[in-house]
């Protein structure tokens, strides 16, 4: 049957406008008119940066445990230690979370900013192999002790600073939908935890930023998601890009994802249709949305003729899905001469970590592929020479519930929390130590104290659970990444609109140089 020209375009136009992965942003005309006009003024020289920096974000889904990733091996009897810790999560003989002192010790470490006292990462942070391949590290624990990995303690989602208190007589705005999966990780990946946004922080540092430090001659956009569509990637100006994880096969190495379907190859067929599709994308180009989309399949497919000659990456990456992820993460990394960019945010995800049951083999999995996958992106960066000028964070949508649920027969879990522990890796952080707030009062410590009911402890009545107040927001601990990413500071407000309401003058979050 004789093909239309109706169906052509879907069956090219659409693979190629699919090549950039327009996703939830196809429907803004803000965003393609801004591609297009990027398009329009590539001749545009002035306030280039030639200098790199990039911001990876590995998201863990579902509510990582921090309450067993930091722990404190102590017996310091001013502070929460480690046998408050054991009585309250239970030791694991009596089927609780607990792990034991001797369990710890290879991966204990000492925080300055806490009086040179001890804390145990989750012992999976530590010596990692892999069995069938040749995968020997040891783990992301090390990296602390070399000053290349901080803690960032006790962050969550909040609309304004509160207290206990506060929190219980329901006097200050409290973030909506507390405790909800879906709620919590929008407000982590948004920022803004008082209403609904539509905008994630990412895609507005992208907004904010890309004019003045990309190239104007840059194929790829400022953001890239490796794992879908995601709220954190979306601006109002702000075109990310999607693109899949590495596999073994090949399939989905930098020379082929953005390769247009049905376009590549030289026999007489497929020249004669890329001709056709080429020739098609100068039509009706009065049009705003048409002349946009052809300048964004324009500039994926300068993109993929550019990654034709892409190294591949030296260092060996688990294969695992966080794995896979960071690989190709740094395959963009190693591209970034040729791709002509010069900032870039990435996000990458690890799911499961809903752990209301069988929490101890289920997060010690996780830990592990955790550990081994950001070991070898550090040791891949360092390859590269670019260890200082990629900055690696976490975030999660809560912590989880210092007693234990569902004890019994070894399947002890925990339950929706709130305050929690973030990880930043990077040869631009000033590691080996924790940094945080402390509560708005002034008082306590950076790491909660470990008390059912206690200061820390938003729970009352006769059933309290350890849930803790977070003292540092999602906005103080972004915007310090953003600042060292470059966002200038009269652009703070436009990217992180609820940081006003928050102190910015706590030296304990100086985190990065």
């Amino acid at each position: 049957m004789k093909e239309t020209r109706r169906d052509f375009i879907k069956k090219t136009g659409g693979c190629a406008l699919g090549m950039v992965s327009l996703a939830t942003q196809m429907q803004h005309l803000g965003a393609m008119t801004a591609m297009a006009q990027k398009v329009i003024d590539s001749e545009k020289t002035d306030g280039t940066i030639t200098d790199y920096k990039a911001l990876v974000l590995l998201f863990w889904a579902g509510g990582n445990d921090g309450n067993n990733m930091i722990i404190p091996t102590h017996n310091d009897a001013s502070i929460s230690n480690w046998a408050t810790y054991s009585a309250l999560r239970t030791p694991q003989a009596n089927f609780g979370l607990a792990f034991t002192q001797a369990q710890l010790q290879n991966t204990e470490i000492t925080v300055p900013s806490i009086g040179g006292l001890t804390y145990g990462l989750h012992p999976s942070l530590g010596i990692q192999t892999q069995n069938g391949t040749t995968i020997v590290n040891n783990g992301i624990h090390e990296l602390y002790a070399q000053g290349k990995l901080a803690v960032v303690a006790n962050v969550g989602t909040l609309a304004r600073p509160m207290t206990k208190t506060e929190y219980q007589n329901g006097s200050v705005l409290k973030p909506y939908q507390l405790f909800s999966h879906s709620d919590q990780v929008n407000q982590a990946q948004t920022s803004v935890s008082n209403t609904q946004a539509f905008t994630g922080w990412g895609g507005r540092l992208s907004d904010r930023m890309n004019s003045t430090f990309n190239q104007p001659g840059g194929l790829i956009p400022m953001v890239t998601s490796i794992a879908g569509a995601q709220l954190f990637t979306a601006g109002q100006l702000t075109l990310p890009m999607a693109i899949a994880q590495a596999n073994n096969t090949g399939t989905s190495n930098l020379t082929t994802v953005l390769t247009p379907a049905g376009l590549s190859g030289t026999n007489q067929i497929v020249v004669a249709r890329r001709n056709a599709f080429n020739a098609l994308r100068t039509l009706d180009l009065d049009s705003n949305y048409i002349q946009a989309a052809s300048n964004v399949t324009d500039l994926a497919m300068q993109a993929n003729t550019a990654l034709q000659t892409s190294q591949d990456v030296t260092t060996q990456f688990p294969n695992t899905s966080i794995g896979l992820q960071l690989k190709q993460v740094a395959r963009l990394i190693k591209s970034k001469d040729s791709l002509n960019i010069s900032r870039q945010v990435f996000y990458v995800q690890v799911g499961s970590f809903d752990t209301h049951t069988t929490q101890l083999t289920a997060q010690a999995n996780l830990m592990t592929q955790v550990s081994q996958a950001m070991r070898s992106f550090w040791d891949e960066l360092g390859v590269q020479g670019n260890q200082n000028n990629v900055t690696t964070f976490t975030l999660s949508d809560f912590n989880r519930t210092m007693n234990p649920a569902g004890v019994g027969g070894g399947n002890a879990g925990s339950d929706h929390a709130w305050g929690n522990h973030m990880f930043v890796m990077g040869g631009a952080v000033n590691g080996g130590d924790f940094y945080g707030s402390k509560r708005p009062d002034g008082s306590g410590n950076l790491y909660p104290t470990l008390v059912l009911a206690g200061p820390d402890d938003i729970d009352g009545g006769t059933n309290p659970r350890g849930r803790w107040l977070p003292t540092t927001s999602v906005d103080q601990y972004a915007v310090r990444l953003a600042r060292w990413f470059g966002l200038a500071p009269g652009d703070e407000a436009a990217v992180f609109p609820n940081l006003q309401f928050f102190s910015d003058t706590n030296t304990q979050l100086n985190f990065m140089q």
